[in-house]
């Protein structure tokens, strides 16, 4: 497959980026290893200290992919009920393998992010770990978080954010367009998989924009940087 789903907010790419993510799910976790040169295990970190800082008893990891987030937060926590959802079963069955082999007890289950099947206020906490950027609409996903979200409860965003102005930046910039994608399309076979994700960065809000859609959806919004702007963590309260 060489073709790639559209970027951006507003945008029909469901059924693409649904296939594109079930054709690269077999070295998925390989390449995140290889393309963040393994500091996406210490954002994954960070994000959990704040998902599990109100102690919640029932977590749902929104686009949990391959549940790394999700083994995460259960491994942290074990004493939590935490549900993964994500719409390509490709993604759940090695997810599912990974909890089985570190005997961790997560539930993992298809579902799309834009029409969550669970009730109001079914969850304390919600997180999406990469996957956000891949939402057809932004707005609409928050929409879901807000009302699958009990009351008093949070949401945590771990994103690239795009990457911002200066000699970093550009570094940056070069590594995703450049390097990136020819490193995933040699270990993927898939190379307009590890185009899409760059210029889906590329198109993705900058962190003050991302945190308005959020306080414009009604949460008490904070964010914070990683690795000099490579990562983001957005927190949205619910009072």
């Amino acid at each position: 497959m060489t073709n790639r789903p559209p970027v951006g907010d507003k945008q029909d790419k469901g059924q693409d980026v649904q296939a594109m993510f079930a054709s690269i799910a077999p070295r998925y976790d390989l390449l995140n290893r290889v393309l963040s040169l393994g500091v996406d295990r210490g954002w994954r970190r960070a994000a959990a200290q704040e998902a599990l800082a109100l102690n919640p008893q029932r977590i749902l990891d929104v686009a949990t992919g391959t549940a790394d987030f999700a083994l995460e937060l259960k491994a942290r926590a074990p004493q939590v009920a935490v549900t993964g959802s994500d719409f390509v079963p490709e993604m759940l069955a090695i997810g599912r393998q990974k909890a089985a082999a570190r005997h961790l007890d997560i539930v993992l289950e298809e579902g799309d992010a834009l029409a969550l099947p669970y009730p109001d206020g079914s969850f304390d906490t919600i997180t999406c770990a990469f996957g956000f950027r891949n939402f057809a609409d932004y707005a609409q996903g928050l929409a879901e978080f807000w009302r699958v979200l009990a009351p008093g409860g949070r949401v945590v965003i771990l994103e690239f954010p795009p990457p911002r102005p200066g000699l970093l930046g550009s570094v940056f910039r070069v590594y995703f367009q450049h390097v990136l994608p020819r490193i995933g399309g040699l270990i993927s076979g898939n190379a307009g998989a590890y185009t899409y994700l760059p210029e889906s960065v590329l198109a993705f809000p900058p962190p003050e924009q991302l945190a308005q859609l959020m306080r414009a959806t009604g949460f008490r919004t904070r964010y914070r940087l990683l690795t000099f702007g490579i990562a983001a963590i957005h927190v949205g309260d619910r009072g």
